[in-house]
């Protein structure tokens, strides 16, 4: 089973009674510890905003509804937030405040891209920062799962939800040791860069036990730029690609034709056709949504025949 968050990470929520003056009815709120602090909040908010597509896509596992989200490009199952009838409030970093006001929200969720203002949407409305741990990724992924879970009176669901996600990764480890090496690579404008432990995919080594060919790779943001000559000498049992530019909506050269050349086509991973082009956007734009690492953790598991 998966090793339990650690305390900062979790909602070990402690349950405040608040007496309204001159009324006998209690109300009662809840104290949400994250990674900016902690957020004093009713159970069950109303309208609820989100600039992170990872808690987008936790939510909507839970069923629940989110009244406002960014303008960016979304995965087949969250499709309908793109449509006009759905508030916008801004991009990914970016906050449109005055939507964001207009919009009187009971809860705002942010997250790695729009943690830096926090201070000021928090002084709009109640304000949580659910920025998942690269290096903790699915403790962290089963965290903010329990979290939401406790703010919409949804904890049997979460567990649920958890407990399919675990034996999920359950047979991920089991077979670990069968796989071979596995180099992490992504594609952008043209650009290939490397991903090792420690870094924004790195969970697929440090919690799934899953050898890298390569350990000592920077853990930057975009990765770790490298050659075809570089990826060649690696020369990997499999490589998992994530095409940024399909996953942005930009303009570039498709990752699976990128790949297709003279050096690639000499690695273990292409000539075993071992090469998995994952689905970009869950993995990079709703990277640690409890959705798309399920969906993640079954592409996996139905690559490598585990």
């Amino acid at each position: 089973m998966l090793f339990r968050p650690h305390p900062v990470s979790r909602i070990a929520l402690g349950a405040a009674i608040l007496v309204a003056s001159g009324a006998a009815a209690l109300a009662q709120t809840i104290t949400v510890p994250h990674v900016q602090g902690e957020t004093v909040l009713a159970p069950n908010p109303e309208t609820v905003l989100t600039f992170d597509l990872a808690a987008l896509d936790t939510l909507t596992a839970f069923g629940i509804e989110a009244d406002g989200v960014p303008v960016i490009a979304m995965p087949d199952y969250l499709a309908r937030y793109a449509e006009a009838d759905v508030a916008k409030i801004g991009t990914l970093f970016e906050p449109d405040y005055e939507a964001v006001n207009a919009l009187q929200a009971d809860l705002v969720i942010v997250a790695a891209r729009s943690g830096p203002v926090y201070p000021q949407l928090s002084a709009i409305a109640p304000t949580i920062d659910l920025t998942v741990d690269w290096t903790n990724y699915l403790a962290t992924v089963i965290a903010n799962t329990e979290t939401l879970g406790t703010i919409f009176e949804k904890t049997a669901e979460a567990d649920a939800m958890i407990a399919t996600l675990e034996e999920r990764v359950d047979v991920l480890r089991a077979g670990a040791g069968s796989v071979g090496e596995v180099f992490i690579v992504m594609t952008s404008g043209g650009r290939v860069t490397a991903y090792g432990p420690g870094s924004r995919f790195g969970w697929v080594h440090d919690d799934l036990g899953i050898a890298p060919a390569i350990a000592d790779v920077e853990a930057a943001t975009h990765g770790e730029a490298i050659s075809f000559e570089f990826l060649l000498e690696t020369n990997p049992d499999w490589l998992i690609v994530i095409d940024r530019d399909a996953a942005t909506g930009e303009a570039g050269t498709a990752a699976a034709e990128l790949l297709d050349n003279e050096l690639v086509r000499q690695t273990t991973a292409w000539q075993e056709e071992r090469v998995i082009y994952v689905d970009p956007v869950s993995w990079y734009i709703v990277n640690g949504g409890y959705t798309a690492t399920l969906n993640a953790a079954n592409q996996l598991i139905e690559a490598f025949g585990l």
